[in-house]
């Protein structure tokens, strides 16, 4: 691939990223139509992807004049859209300003929650004034009629100003600790290990068949056109029937729970459910057969230990876990995935030890005079690193800062150290279970609070911590459906193929705080042009009303270590030991530890069903035909992809004209 990388691409895709941070709040919250961003593989920035190398070949070819744009550009143009689209809305903005505004806008309505938790939290996080949360509720009094510069004249920026600048240092400084991660183990990752980013596989060959000026053969594959045609009249068919019922469809969505009984050994398959989406089955096609096998294995046998639980009369109550903050933590059985995120953490650092080792070497150089220091295993650093040791100092000085903001904002020392590293670990391994798993869609099952909470007891954090805990993983870190830090490790595997890998870090630090800066200012635009409970956030207000609740009841009575929530993680550690010891040794081992970790994820629900279809095309390929075989049919299932993206924005847009929109993607 062309390794150029030049101005024209970063002003692409700032213009692009800014339009779909804009837009993409607007769509979502005001339109009602089909979500633009959501997953690690948002719709939008793809579907904007795939049109421009489309007229970037199509205008090469008739000027006979090499592409205006590389294929590594365009796909530094398609990061930062990701960036901007998951900031300005699902990662960010849509429930960011319910949960800063909830101790004044719901004090009056009796939840007692505002009474517990209002003295408790930093004046400094919410603003001041009842008059401007209301006015941010309820819009302006005929916003509607108002030109864009009137609404923006008519904010009051005096008294939004202050909580944003504040929550704008921990957001940009837990921005900048990613980007530190990503840059000390992204090279890991991508050289050493060779891990396999199969979100990343399609747009990455797009760029080759750029490069190549083999565009017009590549989209002329008959694979590729098989595989586009499927998907695009199942999308037609489908979606002529959402708009004329009389239209039969062809379902894509089987509920074959009814098929089981609600009680008894298959009891964890009451409420099974078989998606079909094309997508989701060539993403599955496209990593490995281990990792693809151990997603649906793992995520089956969930359910039947949870049915082998009842029947040994070892079945829980939800309440047994006490209080927690997590998104998704329900039942008990499923705290392994805290020991089992510990556990494979630790792994993540052993398989990098090398590695972190030259890079401490680095750092330490310039402290011996450039000379090498001359201990066992530690070599000259490869030339390549420029500057070589800042993500580790940088890492190590975003971390300090978060540890003193959440000490300044009322954490006790431990929670103010430990909460900062939990959120570290689960976004490194969750980075590398969305990258290595090829994962469009994922969520936690537990916060990291919840596994902190289950091993101290809740005294770690006290009143006024517990109460500023709920807040701040509500800001950044409760949902993970559009998060980050994937993305910023695909940026490492972009920054790859290219020379000038400074510019990649210098796209992703101006789209990380731009889209900041923007996302705020259209959240506060749209609010007071039409008020924020005419938007559509009832999602994010129930969450935000929910965490708070669970928040006061934590701190009308606090608890020690949780006995069960140890035990299941502590089980969970065990099996994960026991996988990633089975993987590293055992050849013919045939499961992966990634599948273990996304086993209880709500995500897949899912997913499972299309990683089982992509597994099994991938091994009937591999087995009957070879790599020779899986080279051609592989087209079929990038074809599958593109259908899906290229039939969800065609009815995007078609939903921006009518009340309506038919949804290829049910996320």
């Amino acid at each position: 691939m062309n390794g150029r990388l030049r101005l024209r691409a970063l002003l692409t895709g700032l213009a692009l990223g800014l339009f779909l941070c804009v837009f993409t709040p607007f769509n979502n919250a005001v339109l009602g139509g089909e979500p633009l961003g959501g997953g690690h593989f948002p719709l939008a920035p793809f579907f904007i992807l795939a049109w421009l190398f489309v007229l970037d070949a199509a205008a090469s070819r008739l000027t006979r004049r090499p592409p205006f744009y590389s294929g590594v550009e365009l796909l530094v143009v398609w990061l930062m859209m990701v960036l901007f689209t998951a900031i300005g809305y699902a990662g960010l903005t849509e429930t960011f300003f319910v949960n800063i505004t909830a101790p004044l806008r719901f004090a009056k309505d009796a939840y007692r929650w505002t009474e517990v938790l209002g003295p408790l939290l930093p004046e400094a996080w919410f603003p001041h004034s009842p008059e401007a949360v209301s006015l941010l509720f309820q819009g302006l009094e005929g916003g509607r009629d108002m030109s864009v510069t009137q609404v923006l004249a008519a904010i009051p920026w005096s008294v939004w100003l202050p909580p944003l600048l504040v929550w704008a240092l921990f957001i940009l400084g837990a921005y900048f600790v990613m980007v530190c991660l990503m840059a000390l183990f992204g090279r890991q990752w991508v050289v050493n290990e060779r891990v396999n980013f199969p979100l990343l596989r399609v747009p990455m060959l797009m760029g080759e068949a750029l490069d190549q000026k083999q565009f017009g053969s590549w989209w002329s594959n008959r694979f590729l056109l098989i595989g586009l045609v499927f998907t695009g009249a199942l999308h037609l068919l489908n979606g002529l029937h959402f708009y004329y019922p009389s239209v039969p469809e062809l379902p894509t969505l089987v509920l074959a729970g009814s098929y089981f009984p609600k009680f008894g050994l298959f009891s964890g398959f009451y409420k099974l459910k078989l998606y079909f989406i094309p997508a989701f089955v060539g993403f599955a096609f496209l990593t490995t057969r281990q990792i693809s096998f151990s997603m649906w294995f793992f995520h089956l046998m969930a359910g039947l230990l949870f049915g082998a639980l009842y029947v040994i009369g070892w079945q829980l109550p939800e309440a047994a876990l006490g209080t927690t903050l997590g998104p998704d933590l329900a039942r008990p059985e499923n705290a392994q995935t805290i020991g089992s995120y510990a556990i494979f953490f630790l792994f993540l650092i052993w398989l990098a030890r090398h590695h972190l080792r030259e890079t401490v070497f680095c750092m330490l150089r310039p402290v011996c005079g450039g000379k090498p220091l001359h201990k066992p295993g530690f070599n000259e650093p490869p030339e390549t690193w420029a500057p070589p040791a800042w993500p580790l100092i940088g890492l190590v000085l975003g971390m300090a800062f978060l540890m003193g903001w959440c000490r300044w904002f009322g954490l006790p020392w431990a929670g103010a150290v430990l909460l900062p590293m939990a959120f570290m670990l689960v976004v490194l391994v969750t980075s590398r279970l969305v990258c290595q798993g090829g994962l469009p869609y994922f969520t936690l099952t537990a916060a990291p609070s919840d596994g902190l909470m289950g091993l101290f007891g809740t005294g770690i954090f006290g009143s006024a911590g517990l109460a500023a805990t709920a807040v701040m993983q509500k800001v950044l870190f409760l949902d993970v459906r559009e998060a980050v830090a994937p993305t910023l490790f695909h940026g490492a595997k972009i920054g790859q193929a290219t020379r000038r890998r400074n510019l990649v870090l210098l796209a992703i630090g101006l789209s990380l705080a731009l889209a900041v800066a923007v996302a705020f200012a259209t959240m506060l635009y749209l609010g007071h042009r039409y008020g924020l409970r005419e938007l559509r956030l009832d999602w994010a207000t129930q969450t935000v009303l929910a965490n708070l609740e669970n928040a006061q009841r934590l701190v009308d009575q606090p608890a020690g270590p949780n006995r069960w929530l140890l035990i299941y993680a502590g089980f969970g550690a065990l099996v994960m030991f026991a996988l990633i010891y089975c993987y590293y040794k055992l050849p013919w081992w045939p499961l992966h530890p990634l599948g273990y970790l996304a086993a209880y994820s709500a995500g897949m629900k899912i997913l499972w069903y299309p990683f089982f279809l992509g597994w099994l095309c991938n091994h009937l390929v591999l087995h009957y035909g070879g790599t020779s075989l899986y080279n051609k049919v592989r087209y079929l299932f990038i074809g599958l992809i593109l259908g899906d993206f290229l039939m969800g924005g065609a009815y995007a847009i078609i939903g921006l004209f009518s009340s309506q929109a038919y949804s290829v993607f049910p996320l």
